[in-house]
């Protein structure tokens, strides 16, 4: 397919006018005119976009891509080293923050919901950025902790009282602790998201909301991939997801 035909078929169905983000959504690195394959990936770091050349990619199309809010504009060291591989090899990149952390079908929240078996009841917000499960079958904090586990291959940090018995649960991928407070207000028994902040800590010690810290990246694998799914079987193009391994 065309480079500008996926442009325009990604800008209409993430809808990135709708949120006032961080960095630029969509093509972020314009490449060659034809998309024959394309490589996802969370973050487009030197060695993500190391693999998608060894993978022979037209494009690559991330979660956290360039050009952040408040960060350096002048094109040197790592950037500089990034920007150039990628224009050396003519490979488009795509950058899609909180249009794909919010997407209804391939956002971030939606799908690591789908991965820890919880179904969205409801919303607690109106961006997609928040949603709440009523569970059928209630378990234990230390319980829905070890699934966490077993589903991202990493151990969570957990606050609260791991005997405690959970039936209902938030959750918000990457760096959405601030969202603890409307997970309070709405008396949830435990929200999930990748990062802790020293004063998330005592929120949680002063309400009745738990806290499981899962991984920032962990928590953010299954969106880009879900949507590079979805355009590989729209397109007919081939579609490749490299998890970059990243602790945090």
């Amino acid at each position: 397919m065309k480079l500008n035909e996926l442009n325009a078929y990604l800008s209409q169905i993430m809808q990135p006018e709708r949120f006032a983000d961080y960095c630029p959504n969509g093509l972020q690195i314009e490449g060659k005119s034809d998309i024959h394959k394309i490589v996802t990936g969370v973050t487009a770091s030197y060695d993500l976009i190391q693999a998608a050349i060894e993978s022979n990619a037209d494009a690559i199309l991330v979660h956290h891509g360039y050009f952040w809010r408040g960060e350096t504009q002048v094109l040197t060291g790592l950037k500089k080293r990034r920007i150039q591989t990628l224009l050396e090899h003519d490979i488009s990149l795509f950058a899609y923050h909180l249009p794909l952390d919010a997407h209804p079908e391939y956002g971030n929240n939606v799908m690591l919901g789908q991965q820890l078996g919880l179904d969205i009841t409801r919303w607690l917000d109106d961006k997609g950025m928040l949603p709440y499960s009523e569970l059928a079958h209630p378990m234990t904090l230390e319980k829905l902790a070890e699934q966490v586990k077993l589903v991202l291959n990493r151990s969570p940090q957990i606050i609260g009282d791991t005997n405690r018995l959970v039936k209902t649960v938030a959750w918000c991928t990457g760096a959405a602790q601030g969202y603890i407070d409307q997970a309070i207000a709405a008396e949830v028994d435990v929200y999930i998201s990748g990062e802790i902040s020293e004063q998330t800590v005592h929120a949680v010690r002063e309400s009745n909301t738990a806290y499981i810290a899962a991984g920032h990246h962990a928590t953010e694998r299954y969106g880009v991939k879900a949507l590079g799914e979805h355009l590989a079987q729209m397109f007919s193009i081939s579609h490749e997801f490299i998890d970059i391994h990243n602790p945090v």
